[in-house]
């Protein structure tokens, strides 16, 4: 495994390329762009080209924070609903 190779470690199926490569208390890692986490490269594997995808951690985030703003703007124009006229009352 080297810097660039494009690979999968196996336990999640995460793809992503190598943009680091370490070895520290006799085990070498290799840090993957897609997470930005370092991972023990005996539990990656080479991947296919195809399995990559280029977005970057940064990239992701920006996306989820956009996400969460429009879910709270949608919260709080939604309108409120008493689930009681819902509700069954009485002891059956």
């Amino acid at each position: 495994m080297k810097v660039g190779d494009i690979c999968k470690y196996l336990p999640t199926s995460t793809v992503g390329k190598i943009t680091d490569v370490r070895e520290r208390d006799g085990k070498v890692w290799a840090l993957l762009d897609f997470t930005n986490l370092y991972y023990d490269v005996t539990f990656l594997t080479a991947a296919d080209a195809s399995e990559y995808r280029s977005e970057t951690y940064k990239e992701r985030e920006r996306d989820r924070d956009q996400k969460l703003r429009s879910v709270k703007e949608f919260e709080e124009t939604a309108e409120e609903v008493n689930l009681e006229s819902f509700m069954p009352s009485g002891g059956g």
